[in-house]
Parts: structure tokens; C-alpha cells; sequence
């Protein structure tokens, strides 16, 4: 069978001339750069349309589809939020009303603004000690459907940004009890397909829809993704229309190449890769779980947190035990070691890994953590001083998201916002979870640990002024006649 990204090294080294888009004409000379734009094509003959693929684009779909063992995949180019965006739209009807999880990521959020959805949220667990977000309980699920048996659709990340599983096979039971789909944000996930060291996958357990980012955890281009599409409760021609409206009509055919590459890497040699990736990972894990300050979070199953299963292949770094906070330890990571990390938090920085990384990358990270885990150890006091901890509450959803974000607004000092209704976003990224959504009703305990999250300098976004200072609140006129309307529809 014709690879796409085979062809698109034979086609570059071709004698074709392509008076066509792109305006670079595949000339190298032509750019500031070295970027591979041999093989940037447009919807040429011979190489398909990603929006109507009837040759080597519906081959490497059905491919994908055979591999993961679904239905249908369809390649996403515009991530996996491009993917989000088409799975809701796909599943609930415009005004309709979906259960998400409260940690899942932006995107689903901004399918709801954009269908005007109503949103009820179910909340994941808590870890108290290093503030990360445990499972959905699959009671609380029932709880949730069992109250508003109008919901069209549920959705949930899993597994987290920390690697953090669900009960997918139950809760994947209560949607369908309730016959409704499940949709599962599974970006993190790619590659627990390949290796039983990982947990089941969603389209394994009974989720209807499953999204991977290819680029997270596999050897694959950012901004590539795979939807799939693992029964009949969601439209397949719903799904495609949607994906034709929320991708570009001109599909990077370097990121489809990319990604047929990878799926292809994958079958062929996949078993070795993971049995290589697998064996070094373990390794790494056993060695930095001996060091005492710094230490690996070694996550376990807990029921009573939600939590069915972990993703071993995140490195939880926990400064709990440390003079050090999360954001120091990866700075002194990037300055003295030069290793980046994934993500920073309070109380943890976060290493992702994956099958390409080397057994030289593992022995860098662990030498690293043992020596900053060595220089802590002088440090060490019994009086060490003991951090407050960030408290969290359930924020109350006064407005829809379509309302608030649409309504009249006024913009007023953070400070002076407790009990108003937010109109943006508030979110610490990565991982893009929102701390606050337009609709909900601003706390005294969200600014709280708003300013604690700036005073140690992690990145909060989403608020229109950069600055922080203020933030955009529904006017009370605009919360008053939105109430008015709700009960008069009730």
C-alpha cells in the first residue's frame, strides 16, 4: 500500500514544478530556515483531501482504525481541540446540555460557548497533599444523570495531565444505562494501546468517542491528532461535518505524513520500542523512588479518590519534603542540568516521557534529581517550615457560558469580585484546566489562591487584562434578568 509520507519524499525529489499553493514553490532557497518545504504540498493529484478522502488519506484513516481496534479514526490536524470541539458539537445539540468533568481541558468549555450548551459539572477527587486532581467517581456520574436526565452526553479527561485513570468501563455503563455516549478527552493516552505496563484504553473499556493527541506521548508532530469514532450513539456524518468546520481546508500535509509515519513506526516495531521504553522507564522510577526529599510520586488505585489506575509513564517530582517549590525545582533542572520539564505545579514538577526518550535522557533526570535531592539533604531541618496548602471549592454556575461571555460586562478589581459572576477564563498553563469559567460565581478562596499561584510566579492566563489586576464580571442588570429568564423557563 502507498504510504503518504513515502510519497511525499519520492514527490520531492520529483521534477514537478507546482504552479500552485504553497507560495514557497517547495524551493529551500526561497525561505529563511531550514524547514522541510519539499514536502509541503496542497490537494494535489495523487495525494487525497483530508475533507473527502477516498484514496491514500482513507487508506491511513482505516489504518489508524485498525490499530487502536475502533470503528473509525479521523486524522485531526487542528490537535486534539479541533477533536474536542467536533466530538461535542457532534454529540449534543445546539442548547442542549452536556456533564463534563470540572478539570477538563479549555477546549470543552469553548465547544459549550460556541453551541450555547448548559454545562453541569462533576468534580474529580482531590489529592490534598500535593493539590492534583484525582478520578471521577462514577457514583457521582450516576448522581449527576439520575438529577438531569435531559443531559445529551457525558465527557471526561482521563487520564489527567498527572496520569491520573478513571472507572471508564463503568462510568461508560451509567452513560449508556442512561442512553447517552461517553466521550473520553484520552490526549494523554496514546500510547497505553501499545504496552500492557499502561492502563486499558477508553476505546477498549466502552467510551463512544476517543481523542488522542498523537504528539503528546508518541513520536509524532505537535498539533497532531486522532479521533475515534468506537460506536453508533454519535453520528459518524455529524462527526465529519463538524471536523470539516473546526479544521482548516488546508490540512498540513508534513503533519499527516507525520502522523502516518509514527502509526506506521508503531505497528512495525512498536513491541520493541515499548519493551525498550518500558524496561528504562521502570528503572528510572525504582532509582529516583529512593531519594527522600525529592520525592516520585508513586500514585496508587484508590477508590475513595477516583483514582482506577495511573500512567506510569508521568514522573511526579513532589517538593513537599523540600525547602523547594515546583517552579524552583524546574528552574534549577532547565539552569544547571538543562532539562526541560513538562509542567510545574505548587507543590510538584512534572516529567513526561515516552517511548523515544533514551536511556542517556532517563540516566540525565535521575542523576539530576539525586544531586538536587543530595543538596536538600544539608538543608534538612525538623523545623522545616510547612507550606499553607491550596484549598479548593466547587464554584457555583449562575449563568451558562454562552450568557456570560455574551452579556454586558464591567471590569473590576480582582479584589473586589467576590460574589460576582465571572464573563472569561481564568487558567494556569499548562495543563489549561480552568480555575474559573464564564457563568461562575467568584469566591473569596478562587482569589485567594489566584494571587498565591502569581506570588510564586506561575503563569495564570486567561484574563483579559495580562496585568491580572482586574477581571471582566457580568454587570448585575445582565445576572439579574438571566436569573428572571431561567425561572420563568422553569
Amino acid at each position: 500500500m502507498d504510504r503518504l509520507y513515502k510519497k511525499l519524499e519520492e514527490y520531492g525529489k520529483s521534477d514537478f514544478y507546482p504552479f500552485h499553493m504553497p507560495g514557497h514553490k517547495r524551493n529551500p532557497l526561497s525561505v529563511a530556515g531550514d524547514f522541510p518545504v519539499q514536502k509541503d504540498i496542497t490537494e494535489i493529484a495523487g495525494f487525497d483531501n483530508l475533507h473527502h478522502p477516498v484514496d491514500v488519506l482513507k487508506t491511513a484513516q482505516e489504518e489508524a482504525a485498525r490499530l487502536y481496534g475502533v470503528k473509525d479514526s479521523f486524522y485531526c490536524i487542528n490537535g486534539s481541540t479541533g477533536a474536542i470541539l467536533a466530538a461535542v458539537s457532534a454529540a449534543v445539540k445546539r442548547n442542549g446540555h452536556i456533564l463534563i468533568a470540572r478539570n477538563c481541558h479549555k477546549a470543552v468549555y469553548h465547544a459549550a460557548y460556541l453551541r450555547e450548551l448548559k454545562v453541569t459539572c462533576v468534580y474529580p477527587h482531590e489529592d490534598s497533599e500535593l493539590g492534583i486532581n484525582g478520578g471521577i467517581s462514577p457514583l457521582r456520574v450516576e448522581r449527576c444523570l439520575s438529577d438531569n436526565p435531559e443531559i445529551e452526553a457525558v465527557l471526561i479527561t482521563s487520564p489527567t495531565y498527572d496520569g491520573i485513570v478513571s472507572d471508564i468501563k463503568r462510568i461508560a455503563e451509567i452513560a449508556h444505562e442512561h442512553k447517552i455516549p461517553l466521550i473520553v478527552d484520552e490526549a494523554h493516552g496514546a500510547h497505553f494501546h501499545f504496552s500492557e505496563y499502561f492502563p486499558v484504553s477508553a476505546a477498549e473499556l466502552g467510551a463512544d468517542i476517543v481523542i488522542h493527541s498523537l504528539h503528546k506521548t508518541l513520536p509524532s508532530m505537535t498539533q497532531t491528532s486522532l479521533l475515534h469514532l468506537c460506536s453508533d450513539r454519535v453520528s459518524r456524518e455529524l462527526l465529519t461535518r463538524f471536523l470539516g468546520i473546526y479544521q482548516t481546508s488546508s490540512p498540513s500535509y508534513v503533519l499527516m505524513a507525520s502522523m502516518d509515519a509514527c502509526l506506521y513506526k508503531l505497528r512495525e516495531d512498536g513491541e520493541k520500542m515499548f519493551l525498550e521504553y518500558t524496561g528504562n522507564l521502570e528503572r528510572a522510577r525504582e532509582r529516583l523512588s529512593k531519594c527522600r526529599y525529592i520525592r516520585l510520586e508513586n500514585t496508587m488505585t484508590d477508590p475513595s479518590l477516583g483514582i482506577f489506575d495511573v500512567d506510569r509513564s508521568k514522573l511526579i517530582l513532589s517538593t513537599v519534603h523540600s525547602t523547594l517549590n515546583g517552579r524552583q525545582l524546574t528552574e534549577i533542572l532547565r539552569s544547571e542540568f538543562h532539562l526541560e520539564m513538562e509542567m510545574e505545579a505548587e507543590n510538584y514538577t512534572l516529567a513526561l516521557t515516552s517511548a523515544a526518550d533514551t536511556k542517556e535522557g532517563f540516566e540525565r533526570l535521575c542523576c539530576a534529581v539525586e544531586e538536587i535531592d543530595r543538596r536538600e539533604s544539608l538543608k534538612y531541618t525538623e523545623d522545616l517550615e510547612v507550606q499553607e496548602k491550596s484549598r479548593y471549592q466547587e464554584l457555583k454556575q449562575i449563568m451558562k457560558i454562552s450568557q456570560a461571555m455574551d452579556a454586558l460586562t464591567e471590569r473590576i478589581p480582582m479584589e473586589e469580585s467576590i460574589g460576582r459572576v465571572s464573563a472569561e477564563f481564568a487558567y494556569l498553563y499548562p495543563p489549561g484546566i480552568p480555575l474559573l469559567v464564564p457563568g461562575e460565581q467568584i469566591t473569596g478562596l478562587l482569589i485567594k489562591n489566584m494571587r498565591r499561584y502569581m506570588e510564586q510566579g506561575f503563569d495564570l492566563q486567561g484574563l483579559s487584562d495580562v496585568s491580572n489586576a482586574s477581571v471582566l464580571v457580568v454587570t448585575n442588570e445582565m445576572r439579574e434578568a438571566s436569573l428572571k429568564k431561567t425561572e420563568r423557563t422553569v
